[in-house]
């Protein structure tokens, strides 16, 4: 009966730290595509944790390093029509362990002069210093 009780104890007082987590993340994806739909890239970039390790993975293959991530982005975005206004459409949040999470969504690009685009996405997070990054982005 103790173990129950001490379970259900860790289980309340975890809550909301969870829940806190999960809105900090929602938040991370609410002011990436504020910061885009500004034409922003350098600010898009600063949730991304900022290391040779970080990765992201798209149709091209793999980029290592969060200054080659971002040469990618501008390399593949260099004018606002191109980049065009996005919208995430958040499907999952998932906690792996309190300082692991991975995200699944829907990311969409209106660009009138050239075309609507959009795919899926997997992001895995961590905390690290006590601020959530994105260390992997899978997009497709």
């Amino acid at each position: 009966m103790r173990k129950l009780f001490l379970i259900i104890i860790a289980l309340v007082l975890t809550f909301p730290v969870i829940a806190q987590d999960k809105s900090a993340i929602t938040d991370i994806l609410k002011r990436q595509e504020s910061h885009w739909n500004n034409g922003n890239i350098e600010a898009f970039m600063e949730d991304y944790w900022k290391s040779p390790e970080l990765k992201f993975i798209g149709k091209n293959g793999v980029t290592k390093g969060w200054d080659a991530t971002k040469e990618r982005y501008l390399r593949t975005y260099p004018d606002r029509a191109t980049m065009g206004t996005l919208s995430f459409d958040i499907q999952e949040v998932d906690f792996h362990s309190a300082d692991a999470a991975w995200v699944l969504g829907k990311w969409n690009l209106k660009r009138p002069e050239k075309g609507d685009i959009g795919g899926y996405f997997t992001l895995v997070l961590k905390k690290i210093d006590n601020r959530w990054v994105i260390v992997s982005d899978h997009t497709s």
